[in-house]
């Protein structure tokens, strides 16, 4: 996103090149933008980059073609991750921000940057960012999954909400199951992640909604079917005119930008100018299978040539892992005793044995493992000799691997593969920590009343409000934050045995 004002401009997590592995493309293209606006998003007064996933910082796009004199507005995280990407690309002017806190950039350019630090995306974190001249607001949240939604309406009145509505997630496609199972799992996912979206419209409560942050498209022909063209795939990437139509549906007004589109504020009105002709915007979604495809065919020199620099195996692979993530394990005995169990790497010839109790990396002998992921071992061979301290965003949102997994979801199984580094993983610790404390403080401690029944504030899941995302649906309290559901008579959660919710009904007067 270009955000241009009189007193600057502000480039927002600029996307250009595929990623993870070559599976993520920008959809619709934007690989065939005027030159003068191209111009224009590469040298901007200030850039923002929202978080550190490949989708949102491009590193390679960035140092091939960024301004590097712009000043780059850091969010208010945890760990100095990105400010050391950002350099290691030749960005030197930085300003620190601090979490929800307004700072005037120039003139009457106010900008004030949310950070959401959840291990669900990763110890790095994620925000989302609010933008005022003094006569417009926009609140670009991104796929930032603030807990706190009064907090971006904090500000203002909010003109344009830009915000993720679509999948951006490798659940539940790579996992082994049945059609008839994984058509369930799609449409829950899709149904929740549009639910969610929807709250956070209420919320804000925009002039207009602009659906943003997704989805990609998959031009790789293993991953073709990732694609959501007729409804009946099996995945969870919806598009544009879905979202939008659930926003009609809610009298909500919706806007449909793609790359090129230009949305002018004036005096609270709104003028829409897009870079296409109408005809062809609307063949983009009403013919999408030949628009990939045509797509597709553009594309196919790059990705065989991205296939070529995948890693062949190494005969050091197994040592190597073993002393990188043995001493993590032995740092974080809180996440390895939430695991509990062994997690099986099958990587063709080699398996590998992740034994969390015994703090150890090892050749997989035949060995009980509730958890198993099947990868391509070029893949692993290429994240481990880049020393990808992040798996979610260096391997498993490409989507090119399997799991399977016996029982209930684990999430700590991913904040592992999330936190490969020590920075990371005494943060993952130090958070493993505070939620498996039964006295966590702060609104952890407090009940609230929905529906005839008292309840915790917060959804064991994830720690979201339910004052906000909770609601009571026939036998259930569900959190619509990541559609967990509870059974109102007992608290106990649907979706995974070690949770529960404590609930009961509320006292009847006499």
């Amino acid at each position: 996103m270009l955000i241009e004002a009189d007193d600057g401009s502000i480039v927002c997590d600029p996307w250009f090149l595929p990623q993870f592995f070559g599976s993520w493309f920008v959809f619709p293209r934007n690989d065939q933008l005027d030159s003068t606006l191209l111009s224009r998003v590469c040298a901007p007064d200030f850039l923002f980059i929202s978080h550190i996933h490949a989708d949102h910082l491009d590193e390679q796009w960035l140092l091939e073609n960024m301004d590097k004199g712009v000043t780059v507005l850091l969010p208010d995280f945890p760990t100095g991750e990105l400010e050391r990407t950002l350099r290691n690309l030749g960005f030197s002017h930085f300003l620190h921000t601090t979490d929800q806190q307004e700072i005037t950039l120039r003139g009457s350019l106010v900008v004030a940057i949310h950070t959401e630090t959840s291990i669900t995306d990763g110890p790095g974190g994620d925000s989302a960012i609010v933008v005022s001249d003094g006569s417009a607001r926009i609140v670009n949240q991104n796929d930032c999954r603030t807990n706190d939604l009064g907090a971006l309406r904090q500000h203002g009145p909010v003109d344009l909400h830009w915000l993720q509505y679509s999948g951006a997630i490798w659940y539940p496609m790579v996992y082994e199951e049945s059609p008839e199972q994984m058509r369930e799992l799609v449409d829950a996912k899709v149904a929740s992640q549009t639910t969610r979206a929807m709250r956070y419209v209420e919320s804000i409560d925009a002039t207009a909604v602009v659906p943003s942050a997704g989805p990609p498209c998959f031009l790789d022909p293993d991953l073709f079917g990732f694609n959501m063209i007729t409804g009946e795939e099996l995945t969870i990437f919806s598009d544009q005119p879905r979202f939008l139509d659930a926003l009609s549906k809610a009298d909500r007004n919706g806007i449909l930008a793609i790359p090129g589109t230009t949305i002018t504020i004036d005096s609270g009105a709104l003028r829409i100018d897009h870079s296409l002709p109408p005809a062809e915007i609307d063949a983009i979604f009403a013919e999408k299978e030949q628009y990939l495809r045509c797509y597709q065919q553009d594309w196919t020199p790059w990705l065989d040539a991205h296939r070529a620099t995948w890693l062949p195996a190494t005969p050091e692979l197994l040592a190597t892992v073993s002393s990188w993530w043995e001493p993590l394990m032995v740092a974080a005995p809180t996440v390895c005793d939430a695991i509990g169990a062994c997690v099986l790497l099958r990587l063709g010839d080699l398996n590998i044995i992740l034994d969390f109790p015994a703090r150890q990396v090892r050749q997989w002998q035949g060995e009980p493992a509730p958890f198993r992921f099947e990868i391509q071992r070029e893949l692993v061979e290429t994240v481990v000799a880049r020393r990808a301290h992040d798996w979610s965003n260096a391997l498993f949102l490409s989507c090119r691997f399997t799991a399977w997994r016996e029982g209930p979801f684990n999430e700590y199984v991913y904040n592992f593969f999330k936190s490969l580094s020590e920075e990371r993983m005494v943060r993952t610790e130090a958070e493993a920590k505070r939620k498996l404390d039964p006295d966590r403080g702060g609104i952890a401690d407090e009940t609230i009343i929905i529906g005839g029944y008292e309840l915790q504030r917060t959804c064991p899941h994830r720690a979201a409000d339910l004052t906000v995302f909770g609601e009571i649906s026939g036998d259930d309290l569900v959190c619509t934050l990541h559609g967990w559901r509870f059974d109102l008579a007992t608290g106990v959660c649907r979706n995974a045995d070690d949770r529960s919710l404590r609930i009961r009904p509320c006292p009847q007067p006499d």
